[in-house]
């Protein structure tokens, strides 16, 4: 990583996806750039990889349903995929803010429980709980079809990605004054976040089309949906830690994407 690049300066759309995926995921990319232009231009970027991840989760889970794996065994390891593909951050983000928040303490005791190793019993619950959810949503559309059900995994995962795009925008203080919280947060202008998040919809309904009016609205609300859960994950952090971290990030990508193939399974 490079300490010396100016900060002012532009970062170039390679840029901005090598610091997506080396920081969204465990794929080897070396990180050129690390500075507010890359975070900016990689976090716009945020989707891209979240489409990577969910193509490799999307593949396998397709593969085994048409392989007659059945449709519980596709949406476990449609599952596992993503976590495995982030080294599990993204969900042990979401156990640590659950065990923060579930403390009901000040916001520097609740932020020094999100730092510790251990998980706890809200952590814990709350992992069961979303992983839970999770695997049935992508039970029920595996069950209608191989296609569906690789193509829900797919959208979920950039779902997730596209939340943590609108985590990063202008007006999300960071909760610390360092981790990957800090250096993201207030990374992107609220118009190119919101954009982003305008074409993630209109590309996900456009590819739902073939399947009938009812999917494309349904792609659709799953991606303003999902990213609407992601947005009230990121207000209750910010009224009660001050902000966003790392940590953060990981529960709101686990939340959208947990609502988006809720949405996606009704």
């Amino acid at each position: 990583m490079s300490a010396t690049t100016p900060e002012s300066s532009r970062a170039s759309l390679s840029d901005g996806i090598r610091f997506a995926f080396g920081t969204l995921t465990v794929l080897p990319v070396t990180v050129a750039r690390w500075d507010r232009a890359a975070a900016r231009t990689g976090m716009l970027c945020a989707p891209l990889a979240g489409l990577a991840v969910g193509a490799a989760a999307g593949a396998l889970g397709g593969a085994l349903s048409l392989l007659g794996a059945g449709a519980l065994l596709a949406a476990v390891a449609a599952v596992a995929v993503p976590a495995a593909l982030t080294r599990g951050l993204h969900l042990d983000g979401l156990a640590d803010v659950a065990d923060g928040l579930g403390s009901n303490k000040p916001a520097e005791d609740a932020l020094r429980i999100m730092k510790q190793s251990d998980i706890g019993p809200f952590g814990v619950v709350t992992l069961v709980l979303a992983l839970f959810a999770q695997v049935a949503a992508l039970d029920r559309l595996f069950t209608d079809s191989w296609a569906r059900g690789a193509v829900g995994a797919v959208l979920c995962a950039v779902t997730a990605r596209l939340a943590l795009t609108l985590a990063s925008r202008e007006g999300v203080p960071a909760a610390r004054p360092e981790g990957l919280g800090a250096a993201v947060a207030q990374a992107v202008p609220r118009g190119a976040a919101f954009a982003v998040g305008a074409v993630a919809a209109a590309v996900a309904a456009a590819v739902r089309l073939p399947g009938g009016p009812a999917d494309s609205v349904r792609a659709a609300a799953a991606v303003v949906l999902g990213c609407a859960a992601g947005e009230l994950t990121v207000r209750r952090c910010t009224r009660r830690l001050g902000g966003v971290t790392g940590d953060v990030f990981g529960a709101v990508a686990e939340t959208a994407a947990t609502a988006a193939l809720v949405v996606l399974a009704l």
